[in-house]
């Protein structure tokens, strides 16, 4: 009987798995790489209330100050996502010069009687500034918390009781031309808005951001700028279990602030005054 060769032989060079290469082998992440977002710096830090405390004179930071900030889930009304755009024809300016020189003079670009007070530090994420204005006829005191900010958008959020709960999107982009944007993702914030909206508001803000945009062309030299809209009704439905957000409504603070008492300084332990 002839001897059975011994089947637990060596594998061929062939069978042998081949060793990964340099190419093939994944790079363990070094110190100096980041392990988060590229952008993470250019969004606001979560916060749980706004902090608002100085102002210029016709400004009042107590309708942002202490307040939440309100996205669209906040809402009452309709959801409505509105786009407004401009080309700035003839205009040989970057999408970057564009968002530098809005955020720069973006008060300077609204209609007459609407201010904007720019943080100190600028339209960088995380700060709030502040608005004065009218809304139907009445006195607005508002703001806004900058939720996002790079070299080609901004982005605002809104706080409880401003006229809308959302979201607003400044924006630049392409060349020659490059082209201008403003997106809103909006709710009325309460009732009472609402009706504010179908009685007329949605024309006055349909003509807050066709003004801004125009002069935001005038300021590049643009002569004739058209400004295109587009409005999409995302959401019809009422948030009825959101009616009570009319009680931060900021028109009816503005309108109450005159009979709402200053919190009285606090006496220390000593029987001295303290501010508070």
């Amino acid at each position: 009987m002839s001897e059975q060769p011994d089947m637990a032989t060596e594998p061929t060079a062939a069978e042998t798995p081949a060793e990964p290469t340099a190419a093939e082998t994944p790079a363990e992440p070094t110190a100096a790489e980041p392990t988060g977002p590229r952008n993470a710096d250019s969004w606001a830090r979560p916060v749980d209330r706004l902090s608002a405390k100085d102002s210029e004179k016709g400004f009042d930071p107590t309708s942002v100050d202490g307040r939440r900030i309100a996205g669209p889930i906040q809402g009452f009304g309709k959801m409505w996502q509105k786009t407004y755009t401009v080309a700035l024809a003839d205009a040989d300016v970057a999408p970057q010069q564009v968002i530098a020189d809005w955020k720069k003079h973006y008060g300077e670009f609204w209609p007459k009687g609407n201010r904007f007070q720019a943080p100190l530090a600028g339209l960088q994420p995380g700060e709030v500034g502040l608005i004065t204005g009218k809304a139907g006829g009445l006195k607005l005191s508002t703001g806004v918390l900058v939720l996002y900010s790079d070299d080609e958008s901004f982005s605002f959020m809104t706080p409880e009781g401003h006229p809308f709960a959302g979201m607003i999107t400044f924006s630049a982009h392409g060349a020659a031309p490059t082209t201008a944007q403003v997106q809103l993702l909006i709710r009325a914030q309460d009732p009472m808005v609402e009706l504010g909206m179908a009685l007329g508001g949605h024309r006055k803000e349909d003509q807050m951001w066709i003004h801004t945009l125009t002069q935001l062309a005038h300021h590049f030299g643009v002569e004739e700028p058209a400004v295109d809209k587009q409005v999409v009704c995302v959401d019809r439905k009422r948030q009825w279990r959101r009616a009570g957000n009319i009680r931060h409504d900021a028109v009816l603070h503005t309108m109450t602030r005159p009979f709402r008492r200053s919190p009285k300084p606090a006496a220390d332990p000593d029987g001295d005054v303290k501010e508070t």
